[in-house]
């Protein structure tokens, strides 16, 4: 099982690169994410919803994607009122629109779909590879887990912590994490992994020499940060990065793609509750489009064509666009020949 220290560390990618790994060798392997809370979701042959990276890990181990993989799907929204609160889709189906505390509540009901789905991959498959979400030392989380330690026990597998380097603080991040674990799941944990590497892997050597020394367990491998994957993120993490640093062309290695001013420059609108924003990926990965997501009205001067993506909540993200100045702005880029898209609700 991989757990990180944080979410957004890679445990998604690396999920996906052990059950290629696996099935290469002709071992039949299965993702597993107990419980994830994403807005980009995919569906099952059979017409049920999960997470999108369970699918993409599913693809890498050569299997349709199926809701066992991850029978739990929190898909963010807002509440009538403003609050924070999730769909919750239970087995592929929606099941309840919760808050978190209701959500706690409610754990002695969905533990054992959680319990049955892993039991019914763990029966057709020699393997599962399990991904836990967040973090695994969240000390007002540990009673009401559904998706790290708790299945670690269950699945009665080793865990392998993975950490994020390029963030910075991943020696305290690891250290810390373990810090909090209850002995019995401390033990769980026989190594790390540190992730997203970039620099003289000889620099980093007295580090890991460190980190061994403090908790007597082996740092299995640095891995480098990996550029022009082109994969669909799980969160929005990674689009709130996107709107700071601006605009984002893909990569072009080979120097075939036009010339930056030759290039359709599309603006996609940041909304509040984006929903499958995975739907912009290939036209970030093409090398003749400048991609960039914008919050603000004056970040849409310049555009060729302005993109307004799915909603989870189509008239709280309306009313955003007019707080925020953005709708007038679109209705001028309009007005004065500008392309517009619509993708779902944004249509």
């Amino acid at each position: 099982m991989l757990q990180g220290t944080a979410s957004h560390v890679g445990k998604t990618v690396l999920v996906a690169g052990l059950c290629r790994l696996l099935r290469d060798r002709g071992v039949r392997v299965a993702p597993f994410k107990a419980q994830n809370m994403a807005l980009n979701a995919a569906v099952t042959p059979d017409g049920g919803e999960i997470g999108w990276a369970q699918a993409i890990q599913a693809e890498a181990a050569g299997l349709e994607p199926s809701v066992d993989m991850n029978p739990i799907l929190l898909k963010p929204q807002t509440s009538p009122g403003g609050g924070a609160q999730a769909q919750v889709v239970v087995g592929g189906k929606v099941w309840a629109t919760l808050g978190a505390a209701e959500y706690h509540q409610r754990r002695a009901e969905l533990w054992p779909v959680v319990a049955d789905a892993f039991a019914r991959l763990a029966a057709a498959h020699d393997a599962i590879v399990i991904e836990g979400a967040g973090s695994p030392a969240e000390p007002n989380l540990l009673a009401v887990d559904l998706v790290n330690m708790s299945v670690a026990r269950l699945a009665r597998a080793p865990v392998v912590l993975v950490g994020d380097i390029d963030r910075g603080g991943v020696f305290a991040s690891l250290l810390g994490t373990l810090a909090i674990l209850s002995p019995a799941d401390r033990w769980r944990v026989r190594g790390f992994l540190v992730n997203k590497f970039r620099g003289d892997p000889a620099i980093l050597a007295p580090a890991l020499a460190f980190l061994t020394r403090k908790t007597r367990r082996p740092v299995f491998g640095v891995l480098p940060l990996l550029g022009g994957l082109h994969l669909p993120e799980e969160d929005s993490v990674a689009l709130d990065e996107a709107a700071v640093a601006g605009s984002r062309s893909a990569a072009d290695p080979d120097g075939e793609g036009p010339p930056p001013e030759r290039r359709v420059r599309i603006a996609v609108v940041r909304l509040p509750h984006i929903a499958n924003f995975a739907d912009v990926a290939p036209l970030a990965a093409d090398s003749r489009f400048e991609l960039r997501w914008v919050t603000r009205a004056e970040d849409l001067d310049g555009a060729d064509l302005v993109l307004l993506p799915g909603s989870k909540d189509t008239l709280a993200d309306l009313r955003w666009l007019h707080a925020e100045g953005l709708a007038s702005a679109v209705t001028r880029q309009v007005a004065a020949g500008g392309r517009l898209g619509g993708i779902c609700g944004g249509f």
